[in-house]
């Protein structure tokens, strides 16, 4: 009995693979009805292959009759080991109308007598019939209770043009998405590509050509150099990494003979060390009013080794430097607010 339901299913099978224009598939392949294969939806109705999009074709589809579905996608493979029976590929690959064979241990039996059954590779990237249960043959003392296998909870999404999804839907595994060139992914993705090399600075990471979702990678610049960013980086799940640091040059302050503001306090550049600034500070230069003996203030920040002299500022020659310090421009009072309106 068992080789002759297997014999019957195998026929069913390869009449369903084959084209919709086929005659003899529209006769065996049924009308959309409800039956007892597990499944979500259906696909697209249809009768000929040019009713249904790109990489689709018009097949037979079990339950779901002539529908548009692609012959290449795959059902979930291998699926979780199971208690008290064994499954068996019985096509090359677990794609679109492949069967597979579920056959319990000896001593178990399913619900309906028989020992084994036969699935099918559905047009949702399921399993057809429902998760095999085993139970232990009567007369052999108690029953055992029934084992229930994990149910294949998950479906894959529709692939297309521009979009291909790769891997197994069963429970715990790890499903990528491709976009093809000049798309970007909107969503989430498993992995990050090689972080940038950072100029002047240094990457602390393992070499890899992917990166997974969480991982975290390190920056470090060189010495006389500052870190612009987080000193950390990690992979997020839209495969971009959270930021990109970048390693920036201290500025040379443009001034000589006169004092400056760095760090809220009013110091001599040859006092700063090296006679810098780091990236991203603010310096304070005094500028003189160009009618009246007092001054007022221009702030400039160093942005990558570039500091600019206010237009205003105007460094004071070696001898006001030397004969009249008290007269340098940051050292006379302050303009009055209304002298400079």
């Amino acid at each position: 009995m068992e080789r002759s339901l297997l014999a019957s299913l195998l026929c069913v099978w390869a009449l369903s693979s084959l084209s919709a224009a086929s005659v003899d598939v529209i006769e065996q392949c049924p009308e959309r009805i409800l039956g007892n294969e597990r499944r979500q939806t259906c696909p697209k109705k249809c009768q000929q292959d040019k009713e249904c999009g790109n990489k689709r074709q018009c097949l037979c589809d079990g339950q779901c009759g002539l529908s548009c579905v692609a012959p290449g996608r795959m059902c979930p493979w291998p699926l979780p080991p199971g208690n008290n029976f064994d499954v068996a590929l019985l096509s090359p690959s677990p794609s679109f109308s492949a069967l597979l064979e579920v056959r319990c241990k000896p001593g178990f039996t399913m619900h309906n007598g028989l020992d084994t059954t036969i699935r099918r590779c559905q047009g949702d990237r399921q399993w057809s019939g429902d998760e095999p249960v085993c139970t232990a043959s009567s007369g052999g003392g108690l029953a055992a209770e029934p084992v229930l296998v994990p149910e294949v909870s998950c479906s894959l999404p529709d692939d297309d043009d521009l979009l291909s999804v790769q891997g197994s839907a069963s429970v715990g595994s790890t499903i990528r998405y491709h976009c093809s060139s000049g798309s970007v992914l909107i969503g989430n993705s498993v992995v990050c590509p090689p972080p940038k090399e950072v100029e002047r600075g240094h990457l602390v990471a393992v070499q890899r050509t992917e990166y997974e979702v969480g991982e975290t990678i390190y920056y470090l610049c060189k010495k006389s150099f500052l870190l612009d960013g987080p000193n950390q980086v990690t992979c997020l799940p839209n495969g971009t990494w959270s930021a990109e640091p970048a390693c920036r040059a201290r500025c040379p302050v443009p001034a000589q003979r006169s004092r400056v503001i760095v760090g809220g306090e009013k110091r001599w550049p040859y006092d700063l060390t090296d006679g810098v600034v780091a990236h991203g500070e603010n310096v304070t230069f005094f500028c003189k009013h160009p009618e009246k003996l007092c001054s007022f203030t221009a702030t400039e920040v160093c942005v990558d080794g570039q500091l600019k002299q206010p237009s205003c500022y105007l460094d004071p020659t070696w001898l006001q430097f030397k004969l009249f310090p008290h007269r340098l421009v940051s050292e006379i009072d302050a303009c009055d607010p209304d002298d400079l309106q």
